[in-house]
């Protein structure tokens, strides 16, 4: 399995290296469309529910455009893929369902919990883009098994971020819209990385070079 600071600086590397790049600033408007959408819906008189109905959808979407990004599948992000779970929209929200459930009972019994179980269920929805064909619990047992003995990578990886969006708060909170396609393409690589741990047949991605001036986000 690759160190973190891979598959940050691989993600940086997809998204065109700058935060000014065609692919980062196309990454930034799928993220902040998606949290529009889901402020917009969760300010309605039933938003509760309606969210929780339809993350799956969104979680699936997302999935698919940093997951394109990553194999270099086109040229450049398709907002569309954003809404590109349409054609499995029922099972879409039966996992989103299913999965806000689980973690939801887990964090009833201590916040800790809960927190353990999301990572546990983290590749829910990478795992239902490359297998369209299973159904929730297939989903959530595949992330199970291939999340175990790595949630504390996963989780180190989501903390690496904390600065980066403490720092994007700092610029009036607009420097945060940044960061979120960051992460998320840093987390695709993660997964990129560990379903080739489980799958003999796709070969793991190098590892590129580090170079750790590279840490620092450049125009």
């Amino acid at each position: 399995m690759n160190e973190n600071k891979v598959f940050r600086a691989n993600a940086r590397a997809q998204l065109g290296g700058g935060i000014f790049a065609n692919n980062w600033l196309m990454a930034l408007l799928v993220c902040f469309i998606h949290s529009a959408i889901m402020g917009a819906i969760s300010a309605t008189g039933v938003g509760s529910i309606a969210t929780v109905l339809l993350n799956g959808f969104f979680m699936f979407g997302l999935a698919r455009v940093f997951l394109q990004l990553i194999r270099s599948q086109k040229d450049k992000i398709d907002v569309g893929d954003l809404f590109c779970g349409t054609e499995h929209f029922g099972s879409l929200v039966l996992l989103g369902l299913m999965h806000f459930l689980f973690i939801f009972l887990w964090t009833l019994l201590f916040i800790i919990p809960g927190i353990i179980k999301s990572y546990s269920y983290a590749m829910a929805f990478y795992i239902k883009h490359d297998h369209p064909e299973y159904d929730w619990k297939q989903c959530i047992d595949e992330s199970r098994r291939m999340m175990d003995g790595h949630k504390w990578q996963l989780f180190c990886l989501d903390f690496s971020f904390v600065g980066w969006f403490l720092l994007g708060f700092l610029c009036c909170g607009i420097g945060t819209l940044w960061v979120t396609p960051y992460e998320q393409a840093a987390r695709a690589n993660f997964y990129e990385n560990l379903k080739a741990l489980y799958d003999p047949e796709i070969e793991a991605p190098a590892e590129e070079a580090y170079d750790p001036t590279s840490e620092t986000v450049e125009e």
